[in-house]
């Protein structure tokens, strides 16, 4: 679950893409300089494309931090042997399955 911090940081992300917009809207009302009502808007779309790509990269990749970080905090929680051995992603997962199960059966028998 996103944290409430990382959702007021999407939202002031969302509120400075809007404000971005006005601000590239009305900076180009119309022709200046001869270019082109089609070429300033091109540009435009342009920026705000780019904008929006820039962003998005960013919150993927705060979001694959927080994966990793979450991951890191599993492994060390995990009895592997030899101590030093870092689990791949899948095989941390697949082996904290293991041993929930395992420490269940141990519970259920005991």
């Amino acid at each position: 679950l996103p944290s409430s911090a990382e959702e007021e940081e999407e939202e002031e992300e969302e509120e400075e893409e809007e404000e971005e917009e006005r601000r590239l809207r009305a900076a180009s009302p119309g022709r200046s300089r001869g270019a082109p009502r089609t070429a300033r808007t091109a540009e435009t779309a342009q920026r705000i494309k780019r904008s929006r790509r820039l962003k998005a990269n960013n919150r993927e990749r705060n979001r694959m931090h927080n994966l990793n970080a979450a991951l890191d905090a599993l492994r060390d929680v995990l009895p592997t042997f030899p101590e030093d051995a870092k689990l791949t992603k899948i095989e941390t997962l697949r082996f904290a399955h293991n041993y929930i199960w395992a420490l269940t059966e141990t519970l259920r028998l005991a």
